[in-house]
C-alpha cells in the first residue's frame, strides 16, 4: 500500500509541474521562436512544430532530473 501511495503524489506531482508550465509558457515570448522551430501558415491552415523549443526544454529537464536524482540516493 505504501509503494501506490507514494506513486500517486508523485503523479500528482508531475501533473502540477506540467499544468504550471502550461500556464507559465506564455509568459515566454521566446518559447516557440528559437531556431529549429517550424511554422508553415497558409490560407485555412497553420502548421507549428516547435522542434528547437522542446530540444531545449528536454535537455533542462534532463539536467534539473539528473540533479534531483542524484540529492536523493
Amino acid at each position: 500500500m505504501n509503494e501506490i501511495g507514494r506513486m500517486l503524489m508523485i503523479a500528482g506531482v508531475g501533473l502540477f509541474l506540467i499544468g504550471l508550465l502550461i500556464v507559465a509558457g506564455g509568459r515566454f515570448g521566446w518559447f516557440g521562436q528559437l531556431p529549429g522551430d517550424i511554422v508553415i501558415k497558409r490560407d485555412n491552415f497553420t502548421f507549428f512544430a516547435p522542434i528547437g523549443s522542446m530540444i531545449l526544454l528536454s535537455i533542462l529537464l534532463t539536467i534539473a532530473l539528473n540533479v534531483i536524482g542524484r540529492l536523493f540516493r
